[in-house]
């Protein structure tokens, strides 16, 4: 019960983000934006990523000291207090799109405690074979947020039209978040495996140093202006803080006899194996989270609910894929269910990246080619989520499970944001160099309009069939990654007086 109760917290925040994939254009106008400048819309996005990056080095850690419930309760106070600016937007003149950014960003620093705290309790309650069955079923409760999310928000923006529109989804997630968390903090009273570890402590300001470098880093790759450039103009500058900060951070970590990451960890080859994987497997998610849709409403004309449509197909493949990964991690290992989840997830980018204008009249039997290519590759995301958690909680002791589960989301997170800022602007920027200066000569106006229209439906097909192709690619270097790092099949057995698990290849 208090693993449905943690999941459903997780489904909640889960929607809304990706809630915005549909909601984007009505967002858009409320704010002040126009589609031609749709660059500027990223950080809509990239907020609510980079609360995920800010919070988990912190809360999680936090939650192996003050106990999973406290912390997970503050989280959706958090999230709730996110929600509630995001539906103000753009309802005075100075809630713009920076304070829509605001409330995104609060939301997903609230949003991001949940997915390690409830990796965490997972395996606090769970042992052995079990705590990767229950590590896939918490996976598959976020990924099924992703699949409604789109959706969701959809379908009550519409339905809610008198109530605010796209407003009331977000303002529907106060009472869902205080329902959460008060269910979570009641049911965990008598549960002493939730307690917290006296024995626990907390680097403040390493985790703060992790945090600020981190964000930095999202800041330095936020794409400007990709007309001209597939780089930020921040990227020198602010990259370089970035990257003096991490350093920072760095040399804090070596001289700390109790660092924020335990040493043992970095010396891992699973540990750096399974968060490098979880990293590229982020990027190549993204792409498909974004250009899905956005290829279906540019190239394949469909209508807001079209696109959501499409990208469900997507989606729905990898909750079926986390669940599916639980059980062959408990027969065939971590290393062999990993390669096998992305080898399938690249084989179907390179399916997509072959993808014509018609191909949505391209059927096998009853089923469109399209919606089998894009199941086939949530499902490969999907087989390698619990594994590679399973793994990196095999390497740690139990008073340490929260902030192993951060450093695999947020592993995953950091791959998402810069695929989502990395790619899209190379994206934009490969999309203004296909398609040029078009030449219209034709006198008649309409005929120029629908030759404009064909040029720039061509600009972005062939734009998004190079980057699924570099999806395709990073999938195949994760498989390889955890062939060489990850070990075998591993048990896990369970000491007889600390309750720890022990690990053996």
């Amino acid at each position: 019960m208090l693993l449905v109760l943690a999941g459903l917290g997780l489904f909640v925040t889960a929607l809304d983000a990706y809630v915005v994939v549909t909601l984007l254009p009505a967002m858009f106008a409320d704010v002040g934006l126009t589609i031609d400048r749709f660059e500027q819309a990223t950080p809509i996005v990239t907020g609510f990523l980079g609360g995920y990056v800010v919070a988990m080095p912190l809360l999680g850690a936090y939650s192996d000291i003050r106990g999973r419930a406290p912390v997970y309760a503050f989280c959706m106070l958090i999230f709730a207090a996110g929600s509630a600016i995001t539906a103000t937007a753009g309802l005075w003149s100075f809630a713009g799109l920076p304070w829509l950014v605001m409330g995104r960003f609060l939301q997903g620093l609230g949003g991001g405690g949940l997915v390690p705290l409830s990796l965490a309790l997972a395996a606090d309650l769970y042992r052995n074979e079990r705590r990767v069955l229950a590590l896939g079923s918490v996976a598959a409760m976020q990924e099924a947020g992703s699949v409604f999310g789109p959706l969701y928000g959809a379908t009550l923006a519409a339905a809610a039209t008198s109530l605010g529109g796209w407003r009331f989804v977000f303002w529907l997630n106060l009472p869902l978040a205080a329902l959460c968390a008060g269910g979570l903090l009641l049911g965990s009273r008598k549960q002493s495996r939730l307690d917290a570890s006296a024995a626990t402590s907390l680097d403040w300001v390493g985790a703060a140093l992790l945090g600020l470098g981190l964000g930095l880093l999202v800041l330095a790759l936020y794409p400007d202006d990709p007309t001209t450039r597939a780089t930020s103009g921040l990227l020198i500058p602010v990259g370089t803080l970035s990257v003096a900060v991490l350093a920072l951070y760095g040399w804090r970590q070596s001289r700390r006899l109790e660092p924020l990451i335990p040493h043992r960890l970095l010396h891992s080859r699973a540990f750096i194996g399974a968060t490098s994987a979880n990293l590229l497997i982020g990027v190549a998610l993204m792409v498909a989270l974004v250009d899905v849709p956005l290829l279906g409403r540019l190239v394949f004309k469909l209508d807001q609910l079209g696109s959501g449509l499409l990208l469900s197909h997507f989606l729905i493949g990898v909750p079926a894929g986390a669940v599916l990964g639980g059980l062959l991690g408990t027969r065939i290992g971590a290393r062999a269910t990993s390669i096998v989840g992305m080898a399938l997830a690249a084989a179907a980018f390179v399916q997509m990246a072959g993808w014509q204008s018609n191909e949505l009249t391209l059927y096998v039997g009853p089923l469109r080619v399209a919606d089998i290519a894009l199941s086939a590759c949530g499902l490969g995301f999907g087989i390698v989520i619990a594994p590679l958690a399973a793994k990196v909680l095999e390497l740690t002791r139990a008073e340490h499970h929260g902030l192993a589960s951060s450093l695999v989301v947020l592993s995953r997170t950091m791959g998402m944001l810069v695929g989502l800022a990395g790619l899209t602007a190379y994206g934009l920027y490969r999309f203004h160099q296909i398609l040029g200066t078009p030449q219209l000569t034709d006198p008649d106006v309409r005929a120029r309009v629908d030759h404009l229209e064909r040029l720039v439906a061509a600009a972005f097909l062939q734009e998004y069939r190079e980057i699924f192709a570099v999806a395709a690619g990073l999938c195949l270097v994760a498989a390889l990654v955890a062939a060489i790092t990850i070990g075998g099949t591993s048990r896990v057995r369970t000491a007889a007086t600390g309750g720890n698990p022990q690990v053996s290849a």
